[in-house]
């Protein structure tokens, strides 16, 4: 839900800033989850200026252009080169001095500089109405009337406002907040201060004129039912107040009856509904179900078929309203309409949600519907519409309000004691302090003993029903954060190790599993031609047989043997992965230590018509890699190339010393040893280093930037020893601020290149957290770049 700042203002004097206000926002309980800058135009005229023109000269280099002096207030006049045919002495016009920043209704913004125009000094640019977002002419610059005051900055002339827009998480209890009314009512109850409704005019209780009757033969499902008649209106555009409102705060205009039942919707959050009054048949509204399967069309032109549940709105011949929920195509207002027939009425929550549920209809009248709306509010909303409409689109209320309410809807009466608030709220909060916070929020206090509050809740609460419900709105109000922590604390201990080993375990097992992956487990056990250091290899005293003698230095020859297990039996294509440990003998003992290993062989896919075959590579493992890590958020570490035998190529992820994983493709030496057939890939994981990685980890939230990212490519051609981590480690090093992202997808060598060179191919993604970056900006960097590459690695640059 958007509120705005301004629109709050409207109801009481607000001292705090919308940062502060936020904050008081989310303390009672209307958490903002952002706060957005709105302006009614793209840069709000800041920095522009109103001048006038001193003198108009003809260019002595440039037919088309005029040299000009402009008084802009201060004590010297500037000298502006100006290209507009009309531009003239003595006119008034607006001036975008040096260092300001124009927003023009196309393109990009852009700073005005002091330059050189033909030979001739320019100290700033007079303004087309474009070139600063006011309007579409481009055929001179604005001439602003006579009386235009020189100095007055551009936007107090053109009277252009700035709000806040607050994204507020509304929960679904707090149907009442959900207007600008209904915040503004707390937060006049946090602030203690009085606010104040909307200026309406009066209009009586007199139907016996009113064109248009009212009946309602399901009361349970309306209980109240509010309209009036207005005639001789006229149909047409907003005025610029009302639509800048209405988009600020993400509602799109239509036209002025249909923009006012929106306004005063969000205003006070009672839905509206205006119907054309010459379309009403009989003149007579009936509120009914119509049997099940009636067909019925809406608003946006699609046939629905209604349930025998749905409340309708009614003439004496067809259905023209979805009741709470969504209108008619037959009765919606159009551009010729001349009457309108304004409904404000009472629905059943349950009714109304049930609707909306069934036929998949969510509108902002249904939201507030099905949560609970105000019964007591349906009159003012009518008159706060009517007065609108009177306004800005004309006409006369024929008669007067027919209201319709056979079974008022009651207050409900609550007993509240002093001491259960103070216990639930676990503080002694003063009983002068509780009943004023009750009566802020404008429940009314029947009756006081000094130990027993009997308190009034009005309807608009609908979810304030109990004692405790009591207490939830003294703590709101009171502040959560006035609650002072209690000294002594009773809690059961969980005394499982931080991080949890087994929860991390299973966690990167359910990754592995969710991408296709097999858990194996295999035998500690295995042969001493598998130890890759045999004198650091732990050495079985009674080996049952010659193939279980040592305990094993690696995953690597356990899993390979499963491999060649499968391969023998035409399964081929193999995903595993294994937890398990591994040991070495020390000078002064044994060392036991936890691995991952993960196997990848085959193709990527199984057999299917439309799969197409696609055999694993290195860069699905390292896809595999980048996932495990990024899950258990490891990151800043070096990559380097692995240097261990069992490898005939990969990379090697560490930090310092402290090395992750070693991963890449296994030596046809080792393959062969164990009869392995085909390309396999395998990653070695640490796991007691990753483990002790996570338990340092700092994960602090950083909100998603609002701001696109930019990215740029280059093809480098360096000698073939030169690694990737090299030209990243350049990049990270050259750009700290904006550089995102370095990743290489291409990597070629070839008779095409000269001997002992290889060709990256780059990109780098590109992002700032306050702004949209600029192509000059990108241009700068990568300038940078290729200067640094040259420099430290000889690099050439492909074109």
């Amino acid at each position: 839900m958007r509120i705005s700042y301004n629109w709050l203002k409207d109801f009481l004097k607000i001292d705090k800033s919308p940062e502060e206000l936020s904050e008081i926002l989310t303390n009672i309980g209307l958490e903002v989850e952002s706060v957005e800058e709105v302006e009614d135009i793209p840069g709000g005229l800041a920095g522009l200026v109103i001048a006038e023109v001193l003198s108009c000269e003809q260019h002595p280099n440039a037919d088309r252009l005029r040299i000009t002096t402009v008084n802009n207030g201060n004590e010297s006049p500037l000298q502006v080169v100006c290209g507009a045919p009309n531009v003239a002495k003595g006119q008034k016009v607006i001036l975008a001095g040096v260092g300001t920043t124009v927003f023009p209704l196309e393109g990009e913004p852009f700073k005005i500089k002091e330059s050189k125009i033909r030979g001739e000094l320019s100290q700033g640019m007079i303004c087309a109405e474009d070139e600063i977002g006011l309007g579409k002419s481009h055929d001179g610059i604005l001439v602003l009337p006579s009386d235009a005051k020189v100095g007055v900055l551009a936007k107090d002339h053109f009277n252009i406002q700035s709000d806040s827009i607050f994204e507020i998480g509304l929960t679904p209890n707090r149907s009442d907040a959900a207007s600008h009314l209904g915040v503004a009512r707390d937060v006049a109850a946090f602030l203690r201060k009085d606010f104040k409704l909307p200026d309406v005019s009066a209009v009586g209780f007199d139907d016996s004129q009113n064109e248009v009757k009212v009946s309602i033969e399901d009361e349970a499902a309306c209980p109240r039912y509010t309209s009036l008649t207005i005639k001789g209106i006229t149909v047409k555009e907003s005025p610029e107040w009302l639509k800048n409102r209405l988009l600020a705060i993400g509602v799109r205009p239509i036209n002025n009856i249909v923009d006012i039942t929106n306004y005063v919707l969000h205003e006070l959050g009672q839905p509206l509904h205006a119907f054309d009054a010459d379309q009403i048949v009989g003149k007579q509204i009936i509120v009914k179900t119509l049997p099940e399967g009636t067909s019925f069309i809406t608003l946006d032109e699609i046939e629905r078929k209604l349930s025998s549940n749905d409340l309708m709105i009614c003439d004496t011949e067809k259905a023209l309203c979805i009741a709470g929920v969504f209108g008619g195509l037959s009765s919606g207002i159009k551009e010729s309409t001349t009457s309108v027939f304004l409904e404000s009425a009472y629905f059943n929550a349950v009714s109304v949600r049930k609707t909306s549920k069934y036929h998949g209809l969510k509108t902002d009248a249904s939201f507030r519907f099905e949560r609970g709306t105000d019964p007591d509010i349906t009159v003012f909303a009518l008159q706060r519409a009517a007065k609108l409409i009177l306004e800005l689109a004309g006409g006369e209320i024929i008669g007067g309000i027919s209201d319709i309410y056979p079974n008022p809807i009651k207050p409900i009466n609550v007993s509240v004691t002093y001491r259960n608030v103070q216990k639930l709220i676990g503080k002694e909060i003063p009983k002068e302090e509780i009943k004023a916070i009750i009566e802020s929020l404008g429940i009314r206090v029947l009756g006081d003993n000094g130990e027993v509050l009997e308190v009034e809740v009005p309807p608009y609460r609908v979810d304030v029903t109990r004692e405790v419900d009591i207490v939830e709105e003294v703590l709101r109000l009171y502040g959560y954060n006035n609650i002072e922590i209690s000294q002594q604390i009773k809690a059961s201990l969980n005394t499982s190790p931080k991080p949890d080993r087994e929860l991390i375990e299973n966690q990167i097992s359910d990754l592995l599993i969710g991408n296709g992956f097999h858990e194996i487990l295999n035998n500690s056990l295995t042969k001493i031609a598998y130890a890759d250091k045999p004198d650091e290899a732990v050495r079985i005293i009674n080996p049952l047989s010659s193939d279980l003698d040592t305990m094993r230095q690696s995953l690597l020859y356990s899993g390979l043997e499963v491999i060649a297990y499968n391969q023998k039996r035409k399964v081929p294509d193999l995903k595993l992965f294994e937890f398990g440990k591994v040991y070495y003998k020390l000078p002064n003992g044994y060392n036991e230590n936890k691995r991952l290993g993960v196997f990848l062989t085959g193709d990527m896919h199984r057999e299917q018509w439309n799969n197409i075959d696609e055999r694993a590579s290195f860069f699905d493992l390292k896809g595999i890699v980048d996932g495990i890590l990024g899950r258990l958020n490891i990151k800043k570490f070096q990559t380097r190339d692995v240097t261990i035998d069992a490898f005939s190529y990969g990379l090697t992820y560490a930090r310092g010393e402290q090395i992750f994983v070693n991963f890449g493709a296994i030596d046809k030496k080792v393959l062969k040893q164990v009869d392995v057939q085909g390309e396999i890939f395998y990653a070695d994981f640490n796991w007691d280093i990753i483990l002790k990685s996570i338990t340092n980890n700092k994960i602090v939230y950083k909100e998603v930037s609002k701001f696109p990212s930019i990215r740029r490519d280059l093809a480098i051609l360096v000698d073939e020893k030169v690694s990737f981590a090299s030209l990243k480690g350049i990049a990270e090093k050259t750009e700290r601020k904006i550089l995102h992202e370095v990743n290489v997808f291409d990597v070629y060598q070839g008779d095409k290149l000269p001997e002992g060179k290889k060709s990256y191919a780059l990109s780098f993604i590109f992002q700032d957290e306050e702004k949209t970056l600029t192509d000059k900006q990108i241009d700068l960097v990568i300038q940078k770049f290729i200067l640094n590459f040259e420099k430290e690695l000889n690099a050439e640059i492909r074109k």
